[in-house]
């Protein structure tokens, strides 16, 4: 029976910095314990060189005897560190134990694995054989931890809303549908945190945030994913004005965690450094000649253009395509897109100078949006009708636009500071700073067809 532990084991990147010590061909006088995955095995005479890899790093191990060990099998070892005759890190083993046998020959050693399907299905001979895919998902550890250590400090409170949901809201988007067999009730997988967090707010916790997952019952594309990740926080007293300063300063933190603010992201450099460029919605329509309140023009001005309208039922899903088309993809450096219409943003405020606009951003780099935030609208009478406007939207075949939902309506009724509030798409952020030209890259287990 093969053993069910091995006790005292040490990380192989610190052994073979013991191991550096020694001159070439010398072998120091300590004993290490180490354990890992066998990826390479040469015999030279008496002599059989192995190479062992944990999480760590990599360490040649050398056996003075003839050992039944094959490709791809872990092992524990007891042995002294040194340096062979030509200079290599290495342990020398006094004692070795199998601890789990491969039943399965491992892809190609040399070439790694290549086949993007099976690298997406497979993802641990993924792990297994290419160090980039092992570096990847430790840097999005890296960032994720370091936006939860940047929000804690700022004093801001980690909470935990429902998954499953009576009513989903948050957002334009389709939501996956299960049933409740105990509430005899349909629920809905969230598609955003927003309105549980909002009644936080309401109820005084001031500032929280959520790392989550949430789901969305549409396309996949290189960008989408039916599942995803994201952080929302919302802050009592502010406006969107310091959450775009926030959000910031936060993608810096971040990107600092993750290796630096200067990153290679589909083929441009791109500085997130804080100050990022700003523009407003409009003006950037306008910049492009495919901006107007009149649905019948603003159509006529996007098909002139050769863009195809058909699926475009109302002015704000034309007003939308004229921005996702003309606008967002141009955006390669770090961009804030900010007071967007109304119709497009039923949880944001107006703006100061026209009613028509509210105070929403996007952030975009490199032509992909990956954050949303809003000055967060907290009167109870203008939210219930900003609800009335979407359910007649939908009545007339807009099926995304935003349900009502009056139990939210009721909380903000109670009073809801000031509040400032973004998401930031955890996966389209990894995407970023890793410079990932696909969303499956940076998901462990990306929603894929069945074979």
């Amino acid at each position: 029976m093969l053993p069910k532990r091995f006790p005292d084991r040490e990380a192989i990147a610190a052994v073979r910095g013991a191991a550096e010590r020694a001159e070439p061909g010398q072998t120091l006088d300590e004993e290490h314990r180490v354990a890992g995955r066998v990826m390479a095995r040469r015999e030279m005479g008496k002599l059989t060189f192995l190479d062992l890899v944990d999480r760590s790093g990599r360490i040649q191990l050398i056996a003075r005897e003839k050992i039944d060990v094959d490709l791809g099998d872990i092992v524990g070892v007891a042995g002294k560190p040194g340096r062979s005759k030509r200079g290599e890190p290495s342990i020398e083993a006094t004692e070795l134990q199998l601890l789990a046998k491969i039943r399965r020959p491992l892809p190609d050693t040399f070439h790694g694995l290549t086949d993007v399907e099976t690298r997406y299905r497979q993802r641990y001979l993924d792990l297994l054989m290419n160090v980039e895919s092992r570096e990847l998902a430790a840097t999005r550890t890296k960032l994720v931890a370091a936006i939860r250590a940047y929000l804690d400090d700022e004093g801001f409170l980690e909470v935990e809303t429902p998954i499953l949901q009576p009513r989903y809201g948050g957002g334009f988007a389709e939501p996956f549908v299960t049933h409740s067999n105990e509430l005899d009730a349909d629920l809905y997988l969230r598609i955003a945190d927003e309105l549980y967090l909002k009644r936080l707010i309401v109820g005084g916790l001031e500032k929280v945030y959520e790392l989550s997952k949430d789901f969305r019952n549409e396309s996949i594309s290189y960008k989408h994913s039916p599942e995803f990740t994201q952080v929302e926080w919302y802050e009592a007293y502010a406006d969107y004005r310091d959450t775009m300063d926030r959000t910031e300063a936060l993608v810096a933190a971040a990107a600092e965690a993750a290796g630096s603010t200067r990153v290679t992201f589909r083929g441009h450099e791109v500085d997130l450094a804080p100050p990022w460029q700003r523009v407003k919605f409009v003006e950037a329509l306008e910049a492009k000649g495919v901006w107007s309140r009149d649905e019948a023009e603003l159509r006529a001005r996007l098909e002139e253009a050769g863009v195809d309208t058909a699926r475009d039922g109302s002015w704000s899903q034309l007003a939308d395509h004229a921005y996702s088309h003309f606008v967002e993809p141009q955006l390669v450096q770090p961009t804030i897109v900010h007071d967007w219409p109304i119709e497009l943003s039923p949880f944001a405020r107006t703006t100061d100078e026209d009613e028509t606009l509210v105070e929403r951003f996007e952030c975009v780099v490199g032509g992909m949006e990956f954050a949303n935030a809003f000055s967060e609208l907290n009167d109870a009478e203008e939210q219930a009708q900003r609800f009335a406007m979407q359910e007649a939207e939908r009545a007339a075949g807009a099926e995304e636009s935003e349900p009502g939902d009056p139990d939210f309506v009721e909380a903000l009724s109670y009073g809801m500071p000031p509040t400032g509030g973004c998401g930031v798409g955890i996966d389209r952020l990894t995407m970023v700073l890793t410079g990932s030209d696909a969303i499956r890259d940076v998901i462990l287990f990306p929603a894929l067809r069945s074979k």
